[in-house]
């Protein structure tokens, strides 16, 4: 598996929505890292599709996930669905490539953070390869009902050839090198988090 490009990537957040945030493993962890990936995707300009799961039962996204998207600057879309997974959702795909008309499927990389691991983002992930993508798993921005069950679905999606990585490690393949006209704003980024 190659390391992730800035020109080929797309950041995927799966259903963080109200009455599931209350309830998932590590919940700041994942509302933190979160935010992190949409602030690196800005500082990268990498598109950003955010899916909510039925919202009008489940509730909205996380209301400071939904601030920070709603004011990025880089491409980013939105999607309402039914079907647990990303990829059930005709929208999705046509989604995906209007973000990134100039790459194949084939050679997108889909950098995903969301919840829930076992249901929405598993069955999106395992679908997404199916068709050919690259994906890119951050652990410290997926999370379930329970750590057992988290554990268990990044094993499922990293055997099924999902990298298992999380938000530094993508700010830092996305910069590649010190130079890196983003990289400045990455790295205080990443001392304001300690």
């Amino acid at each position: 598996m190659e390391l992730l490009n800035v020109d080929k990537s797309i950041l995927v957040i799966i259903d963080l929505q109200g009455k599931l945030m209350e309830k998932i493993y590590r919940p700041q962890m994942v509302i933190q890292s979160t935010l992190s990936l949409l602030r690196l995707a800005e500082i990268f300009s990498v598109p950003v599709l955010v899916s909510e799961q039925y919202p009008k039962g489940l509730g909205k996204t996380h209301p400071v996930i939904w601030e920070s998207f709603t004011k990025l600057k880089t491409s980013k879309a939105y999607m309402e669905k039914s079907s647990f997974g990303c990829c059930g959702d005709p929208n999705f795909e046509m989604l995906l490539a209007k973000l990134r008309p100039e790459i194949p499927s084939e050679q997108r990389q889909i950098v995903v953070a969301g919840i829930e691991a076992h249901i929405c983002v598993m069955q999106t992930t395992l679908e997404l390869i199916q068709d050919g993508n690259q994906v890119h798993i951050c652990w410290d921005a997926v999370s379930c009902r329970g750590e057992e069950c988290r554990k268990h679905a990044l094993d499922r999606m990293y055997q099924a050839s999902a990298v298992i990585t999380n938000h530094e490690s993508v700010g830092f393949e996305w910069a590649r090198d010190k130079n890196h006209p983003g990289f400045k704003e990455m790295s205080q980024l990443f001392k304001e988090e300690q």
